[in-house]
């Protein structure tokens, strides 16, 4: 099989693109011939050495994809061969075919895409555990989302509304505080000296808003000064860097809440995978989840894919097709 790989920890010049055997499955694995695979900034963090990586090289990035199954190891239980799956945590899967473990497979219903799942999956679900449980969002809540131009961003902005809450995006250009806006931002700020003020005096009563998720990390202090006394931050990225040490002192003040959020305590069991990506896709279905703009790139040109990622020029999704 073809697949992307590199060899030493760098830049997006690392990646080749050259031949590798084929993987070899067993007992509950599934072998998936890939048409298309989701890259995600965690592929840059892997590729530049950030996040350990276990084996030795050549190294296969990517996590989250979806295809066709080509064969079954003994305890595939339902999976057969020719069915349409995806998946948002099997590894080495920037690659024409990847071994996945059944518990890990998202059936793929007839009306959702490949590039569809590839472009949803991973992001999609964790929008949605941040507004079901990270903080259970409802109708009449103020929420403030930043980086709202971002992948989760964009999703977090419309899942948000569809429960009938205000939402307020946070971006960094006026470019992508038009993304915002066109994800189905009620208003969309710039990051500014006093963006925390502004945040407070959009919310409905001027005191703050109901919830702050943050992504960026060294904005937490802020997002503590733009919710509301008894309000919530939803701390889950460090895009910024590591936040500040948060004084317990100013929560009990304040009965502010600060709780984190990490996708995989959340989707534990095949269960859990299957029933939370079926509502992802209904909302698909039901026109609530409008997926941002997808950009394709052969897998063979993997390099140029990460380049435009890193570069945070592109708003929306960005695919790779074997």
């Amino acid at each position: 099989m073809k697949a992307l790989v590199f060899h030493a920890f760098g830049g997006p010049e690392t990646l080749r693109y050259e031949e590798l055997a084929d993987p070899v499955i067993g007992e509950g694995e599934v072998l998936v011939r890939l048409e298309a695979i989701g890259l995600n900034f965690a592929d840059i963090y892997r590729r530049s050495g950030n996040y350990h990586l276990a084996g030795q090289p050549p190294y296969i990035l990517g996590y989250e994809g979806a295809g066709v199954i080509e064969q079954t190891g003994k305890g595939a239980g339902a999976l057969r061969p020719g069915d349409r799956v995806a998946f948002a945590d099997v590894p080495h899967a920037n690659a024409e075919l990847v071994k996945a473990p059944v518990d890990r497979i998202i059936p793929l219903p007839d009306d959702i895409s490949c590039e569809q799942a590839a472009a949803l999956l991973l992001q999609g679900l964790t929008a949605h555990y941040l507004v079901q449980d990270s903080y259970a969002v409802s109708a009449g809540d103020d929420v403030l989302v930043h980086a709202a131009a971002g992948g989760v961003g964009q999703l977090l902005v419309q899942m948000a509304a569809a429960k009938g809450a205000r939402v307020l995006g946070l971006t960094s250009s006026a470019a992508k505080r038009e993304a915002a806006l066109r994800a189905g931002a009620d208003e969309a700020l710039l990051y500014g000296p006093d963006w925390a003020g502004e945040a407070r005096r959009w919310s409905r009563d001027g005191q703050g808003v109901s919830v702050a998720y943050d992504s960026v990390g060294s904005t937490l202090p802020s997002s503590f000064a733009a919710v509301r006394t008894r309000g919530t931050v939803v701390f889950y990225g460090m895009a910024g860097g590591d936040p500040e040490p948060v004084d317990p002192r100013m929560l009990m003040d304040t009965s502010k809440t600060l709780t984190g959020g990490d996708l995989w305590n959340h989707v534990t069991t095949a269960e859990e995978r299957v029933a939370r990506s079926g509502e992802l896709f209904q909302w698909i279905r039901d026109g609530r989840l409008r997926l941002a703009d997808i950009r394709r790139f052969p897998l063979k040109d993997g390099a140029e894919a990460h380049r435009l990622l890193e570069s945070r020029l592109h708003s929306g999704k960005i695919v790779l097709i074997p």
